[in-house]
């Protein structure tokens, strides 16, 4: 059977996105899923996105990482909500429920989507790192040199060491300057490094107001596939309203057989 696809990307996070709203593909094959993101024999992708009906929500975001898993993402959250803004789900404003539970966002006169995350309760600080879950985990490294890192061995190197091998957990290698973030992202699920990763992104942000000790504002954070920018403010028990804002833009649609 072929299946109609859209191809969206978020600075260089890309997305297979498949409108499901009348179930045409089986979200339980996930060998079909794991070939649709190979970038060799499938479509290519960071992960697969389906948008399906849920009562109450404009939509259901199902996202799935490339070997298959299910985690939050927050570029892919966005590249959604310019997916249903195509399909003519919502027109500027979106309210939706993802794997961590429900988001609301924004679509700007310019196209960035602008995405509210969830308020972070726990920050973990050690030598030289943060621990900060965004809807999915990411340790946050202090690096010098991002250019010259081997992300991939780095980051694989945390990812499989005795506290995360079970569960896994996204490794962010940033670099803190005084008026913006500069960021490289291993993720779990790709095993690779991204060119962008918005929970990532995200969590590395409240990192930087943390470390500059910051009671609200917004940081650009540079990532390989571009700039994002992260809005917050802090409270006693952590950060609330949260945003990620940044562009989400179509690239090419067709057909595969599923």
């Amino acid at each position: 059977m072929k299946i109609p696809f859209f191809k969206y990307q978020g600075t260089g996070n890309d997305f297979v996105m498949i409108d499901n709203r009348i179930n045409l593909f089986d979200k339980t094959n996930i060998s079909a899923i794991q070939h649709l993101c190979d970038r060799r024999f499938g479509i290519g992708s960071d992960g697969l996105i389906l948008i399906e009906n849920l009562p109450d929500f404009d939509f259901n975001m199902v996202f799935f990482n490339p070997d298959g898993s299910q985690s939050f993402c927050g570029n892919g959250s966005r590249c959604a909500v310019a997916f249903a803004k195509f399909l003519g789900i919502i027109d500027n404003q979106a309210y939706f429920n993802s794997t961590d539970g429900e988001h609301e966002a924004w679509v700007s006169a310019n196209g960035d989507i602008s995405l509210k995350m969830h308020d972070v309760k726990l920050i973990e600080k050690g030598d030289g790192y943060y621990f900060i879950n965004t809807g999915s985990p990411h340790y946050i490294k202090e690096e010098t040199n991002l250019k010259e890192l081997d992300v991939v061995s780095e980051g694989r190197e945390i990812r499989y060491n005795d506290r995360f091998k079970e569960e896994g957990t996204n490794v962010n290698f940033v670099k803190y300057n005084q008026e913006s973030l500069d960021i490289r992202t291993y993720e779990r699920g790709v095993e690779g490094e991204t060119l962008s990763c918005g929970t990532g992104v995200t969590a590395a942000a409240l990192s930087w107001a943390d470390k500059f000790k910051l009671s609200a504002g917004k940081v650009d954070v540079n990532a390989q596939g571009g700039k994002l920018s992260v809005g917050f403010k802090r409270n006693e028990n952590g950060f609330n309203d949260i945003w990620l804002i940044g562009p989400a833009q179509y690239v090419f649609k067709g057909e595969i057989e599923v």
